[in-house]
């Protein structure tokens, strides 16, 4: 028998359009997997099995008829517990949230994957206001790596990430801020995406402003490619929101990377120390790639680390999400939370504006690294998941989640598309993440090279 749970979004579609079996089945086999990985894993704030069966029903009866209200009906989505859902609360990883809260409005990405007949079973697991690069929180507790329950599944999505690996539903919602869909998807073992800014409209705004984007958190590019396809239209409560796109995401997937020019920088110019294994997975992905007919050489980006800047920026909304709440409330937020909004506080708006000085440069030397080469490809990670429940690894000398995160968080500055593919597994059987990035816009460039990768056999697994 098919184990559904094991299918990608565009499988059971298939299944659901060839009467194979139904949302329904799709939806109670999700909603099983939930329940089982959920004391082990602790992926899930609240499951919603009520709510998406009925959808599911309603789901399946549309495909009986042949009429189907969308391209994703009756795909099983979760929704981090940040982004808001229409019926459930929204708590944030905090204490300082009030269970009731607002629960009669969806976000513009739950709006849309409402629209086109996604099922909701669930909302993920973030840390406190998604503060960090690793789920746990005072709230909700630890969430635990799909591949070894005593590692971290990463974060700030760590939840979706866990759900996405373990089966519990294909398609997720993350959000990303300095690498927050990135870096759980690249420790569990799962694809997602970092849009270009502006092109998954996000809505109420976030306190750590244009650095916060929306992306896919699926189980390879072609879903991820469905899901933007549906999410990546614009939204009238985001200003910021960029106009529709040209085409359709996953129309274009099939166009391969012969001719691409691939910058390939291991180490980003020997900044950055990376694990041997890691390094190895990702260099043998970069063959393939070249195999597959790019044009590859080594090539690093021209910048220093600009985690300085980002830190202002980071701190300052630390400070700003948590500006409202007195001295008690404080005293219940995770403790390297309060130490970054303390931080925040004090800094000035020269500072801030200094930073986005920097953030404005670095978009101009990506943009010249661009016009050289359409992709610049990179490890993910420079190691693989470490113990659960700590923000930085143990004896690693390192202060915050940023001291091991030096491949994502510039790419929140500059506010471009960046991708995480599973290409192996380090000698732990923990996966390794290789990271493709293109110039803003170029989102579906990203998908392209990321899918040929798939095509070509790269998994968490190996190749």
């Amino acid at each position: 028998m098919t184990d559904l749970t094991e299918l990608t979004a565009t499988r059971l579609l298939d299944g659901y359009r060839k009467g194979e079996f139904s949302p329904e089945d799709a939806t109670r086999a999700a909603l099983d997997r939930a329940e089982r990985i959920q004391p082990e894993v602790n992926a899930f704030v609240r499951l919603l099995p009520d709510e998406a069966l009925a959808r599911a029903r309603d789901s399946a009866e549309r495909w009986r008829r042949g009429e189907p209200t969308g391209v994703l009906d009756g795909v099983p989505v979760t929704v981090k517990d940040i982004i808001l859902l229409r019926g459930s609360p929204t708590l944030k990883g905090s204490r300082t949230v009030v269970p009731g809260g607002r629960q009669d409005e969806d976000a513009p990405s739950v709006a849309r994957l409402r629209e086109a007949g996604a099922v909701f079973i669930g909302k993920t697991t973030t840390p406190e206001f998604g503060w960090k690069g690793v789920t746990d929180s005072p709230a909700h507790g630890v969430t635990r790596n799909p591949h070894d329950p005593s590692r971290t599944a990463g974060g700030s999505s760590g939840g979706a990430a866990a759900a996405v690996a373990l089966g519990a539903g294909p398609l997720a919602l993350g959000t990303d801020g300095g690498g927050s869909v990135r870096i759980p998807a690249a420790f569990c073992g799962i694809f997602a995406l970092k849009p270009t800014y502006g092109r998954v409209p996000l809505y109420p705004a976030s306190a750590f402003g244009t650095l916060a984007h929306v992306g896919p958190m699926t189980r390879d590019a072609a879903d991820a490619a469905l899901m933007l396809d549906v999410i990546g239209v614009p939204d009238a409560r985001d200003w910021s929101a960029l106009d529709g796109a040209p085409g359709s995401f996953a129309a274009a997937l099939g166009g391969g990377v012969r001719g691409l020019r691939v910058g390939y920088s291991p180490s980003l110019g020997g900044q950055v120390a990376v694990r041997p294994a890691v390094a190895a997975a990702v260099r043998r992905a970069v063959e393939r790639l070249a195999g597959l007919g790019a044009y590859v050489e080594e090539a690093d980006p021209d910048f220093t680390d600009p985690v300085d800047a980002f830190h202002t920026l980071w701190f300052s909304g630390a400070a700003r999400v948590t500006e409202r709440l007195g001295p008690a409330q404080r005293a219940l937020l995770d403790p390297g939370l309060r130490e970054i909004r303390a931080a925040g506080a004090r800094m000035s708006a020269l500072n801030y504006l200094a930073a986005v000085d920097v953030r404005m440069e670095l978009g101009r030397r990506m943009g010249r690294f661009h016009e050289r080469y359409d992709l610049l490809v990179t490890p993910t990670l420079p190691i693989t998941a470490f113990e659960a429940g700590a923000e930085v690894p143990k004896g690693s000398g390192l202060r915050r989640w940023t001291g091991w995160t030096p491949f994502t968080y510039p790419f929140n500055l500059t506010q471009q598309p960046a991708a995480t593919v599973p290409v192996g597994t380090d000698g732990d059987g923990l996966p390794v993440g290789l990271q493709i990035v293109a110039a803003r816009h170029r989102d579906a460039l990203v998908l392209r090279a990321a899918h040929a990768l798939y095509e070509a056999g790269f998994t968490a697994g190996g190749s």
